[in-house]
């Protein structure tokens, strides 16, 4: 079979390193109780490879390259309609998979933060996530309150799901070779199920804190908040950055109740 070229417009990077592949594949701990992963953006299967030879996964590989679908159809004949040619961020999870699932992948960069967001509009449904970002994604997902890193996607992701920064991977091990460091993060959803606050208005507070993040929240969050009975929260006179996830979830009751 020839080898498919790696496309520049679709953000992609091969990896070409086995045994990274197989420490991917190996830090998918199926908590959760589930048996069915996505591998978005398989490429030619190296990480697919692995997850094929798991006798507790049932895998399905979306990518949406023909070159690369196409390729994969004669390498994996098996795979039958598991394997599908489509947009990741497209795709209705409900017409393939009718109970919880894993995702994996070697993610192209260029849209790592949608297909994040992806997840977490799923978040019902995908209870395990690994893959491989660029190093300062990664950093995003997992940077802790008061650091510079720390913004929407940390907040939200730390909101609903365990998140690791589990190695570091070098430019070498790609073709073609990013011009960045990589890393591998797993995400793992936690029990809380549901914010123990008007989910709506954590996003929009959250959101409206960050987007004016040299701000205090008092001013960031104005439009939100009845200012004269909530003129003495402490939380308010803080700028986003340095409030964790459970001060966001009582910063919402707070202006619940303050309405």
């Amino acid at each position: 079979m020839s080898l498919v070229r790696a496309k520049k417009h679709l953000g992609q990077h091969f990896l070409t390193d086995k045994n990274i592949a197989a420490k991917i594949v190996g830090s998918l701990q199926l908590q959760g109780g589930y048996n069915q992963v996505l591998e978005v953006g398989p490429g030619m299967g190296i990480l697919s490879d692995f997850l094929l030879q798991r006798t507790d996964l049932q895998t399905y590989l979306i990518d949406i390259d023909t070159e690369s679908y196409e390729f994969l159809q004669k390498k994996y004949p098996q795979l039958g309609g598991r394997l599908i040619n489509d947009d990741f961020l497209e795709m209705d999870f409900g017409k393939v998979f009718n109970e919880k699932f894993g995702i994996i992948g070697n993610f192209p960069y260029n849209i790592s933060s949608q297909i994040l967001f992806k997840v977490l509009d799923n978040r019902q449904h995908v209870v395990e996530v690994v893959g491989m970002f660029q190093k300062e994604v990664a950093e995003r997902c997992t940077a802790k309150p008061g650091s510079k890193e720390y913004g929407i996607l940390s907040v939200f992701l730390q909101a609903y799901y365990k998140v690791e920064y589990l190695f570091t991977v070098k430019a070498g091990v790609f073709n073609p070779p990013p011009k960045v460091l990589s890393a591998v993060i797993r995400l793992i959803r936690n029990e809380v199920g549901e914010l123990r606050c008007d989910e709506k208005l954590f996003w929009q507070v959250v959101k409206a804190g960050f987007n004016q993040r040299r701000k205090t929240l008092r001013n960031a969050v104005s439009s939100l908040i009845n200012k004269e009975k909530m003129a003495a929260e402490p939380l308010l006179d803080l700028r986003a950055e340095r409030l964790s996830v459970e001060d966001f979830v009582n910063l919402t009751n707070k202006i619940t109740e303050n309405r």
